[in-house]
C-alpha cells in the first residue's frame, strides 16, 4: 500500500509537461512498463532491506538499488521479449527517470553510471544463461560483491569504468 501512495503522490507533483513525456514512452509498450514498475517495487525494498541508511540516499546502497532495477527491468522485460529490445527501454525508461525527476549534476551521473553498470552486468550474464532462466538472485549477490570495489564519486570528471560508484556523505 505504502508504494502505491509513493507511486500516487509522485504523479501528482508531476507537470503535464512530464506526465506526456511519461506516457509517450510507456503506452507504446504497457507490459514493458508494468514489469518494470514491478522491478522498481522490487529493486527498492530489497535495497531497503539489506542498506536501509543509504538505499535512498547517495550512499553506496544508492548504487546497489540503481543496478539492481535495471538488471531487474531487463531481466523481466527480456522474458516476453528479445534481450536488445529489454535493454533498450531499460535504458529509455532509466533516463526518462532521471529526467523527469532531476539532481545534482553529480548525483545524475552516478545514477546514470549505475544504471549501465546493472545493464552491463545483465549483458556479460546472457551469452551464459537463456534469458527465460535468469532470477534474482543472479543479481544481488553478485552487485554486493561489486559494491566492495565501489568508488566514491568525487567530480564530474571522474571515469570510473566497469565500477559502482556513490557520493561521499559525510
Amino acid at each position: 500500500m505504502r508504494t502505491f501512495k509513493i507511486f500516487f503522490n509522485t504523479i501528482r507533483s508531476m507537470s503535464f509537461k512530464k506526465i506526456m513525456r511519461l506516457l509517450s514512452l510507456v503506452l507504446p509498450h504497457p507490459l514493458f512498463s508494468l514489469l518494470s514498475f514491478y522491478a522498481t517495487i522490487q529493486a527498492f525494498t530489497i535495497a531497503q532491506k539489506r542498506f536501509p541508511k543509504t538505499a535512498s540516499t547517495n550512499g553506496i546502497g544508492n548504487a546497489f538499488r540503481h543496478a539492481l532495477w535495471c538488471c531487474f527491468i531487463i531481466m523481466y522485460c527480456s522474458k516476453i521479449s528479445s534481450p536488445e529490445k529489454a535493454v533498450d527501454f531499460c535504458k529509455k525508461i532509466t533516463d526518462l527517470h532521471e529526467e523527469l525527476f532531476p539532481n545534482q549534476p553529480l548525483e545524475t551521473k552516478m545514477d546514470l553510471h549505475n544504471n549501465k553498470i546493472g545493464m552491463d552486468y545483465f549483458l556479460e550474464l546472457l551469452p551464459g544463461i537463456h534469458r527465460q532462466f535468469f532470477e534474482k538472485g543472479f543479481f544481488i549477490d553478485a552487485l554486493i560483491k561489486k559494491m566492495e570495489e565501489a568508488k566514491i564519486l568525487r567530480n564530474l570528471d571522474d571515469d570510473f569504468e566497469g565500477y559502482l560508484v556513490y557520493l561521499d556523505e559525510k
